[in-house]
């Protein structure tokens, strides 16, 4: 009885271990509302790496043909969004995708993205592997996002 003992208490500390050195945490994660007939929405969140670098390289949803990493650039006093091919993630740094700035673009949408609703993300890092987390729909014009934990 003792050695079962051990051995579910060595399990329970290797699953904590385990959880506690999850490099990337995703907080702040929401999804701008959509009117009817947009075929693109924007999402945005903060990603923290507490380990060592990494690479955001795009994503999946249902509510989307496709997910990609866009930014902003200034070109003769003008703004124009960018599709980048990856997004790098440095150890020890926090990246926050931000309305103007780094954002994730959801292209194709499948049907109006609704304040109140929910979309399924699945992020896809080139070394954390894949995350899931469900995001918010939000329509910002009402009021200003608020933080919202999503891993």
């Amino acid at each position: 009885m003792a050695h079962l003992e051990r051995a579910l208490i060595f399990l329970a500390l290797g699953a904590a271990s385990s959880a506690a050195a999850e490099p990337l945490t995703i907080t702040d994660a929401w999804i701008r509302a959509t009117p009817p007939g947009a075929r693109t929405a924007a999402a945005y969140l903060t990603i923290a790496n507490t380990g060592t670098a990494d690479r955001l390289l795009g994503g999946t949803t249902p509510a989307a043909r496709s997910v990609e990493v866009h930014t902003h650039v200034d070109e003769r006093g003008l703004q124009r969004m960018v599709r980048l091919a990856e997004l790098g993630l440095p150890a020890g740094e926090t990246v926050r995708l931000t309305p103007g700035g780094l954002h994730l673009m959801l292209v194709d949408v499948a049907a109006p993205l609704a304040a109140g609703a929910s979309v399924t993300l699945s992020l896809h890092f080139a070394a954390a592997g894949t995350l899931e987390l469900e995001v918010p729909v939000v329509d910002a014009r009402a009021s200003s996002p608020t933080t919202h934990p999503a891993h």
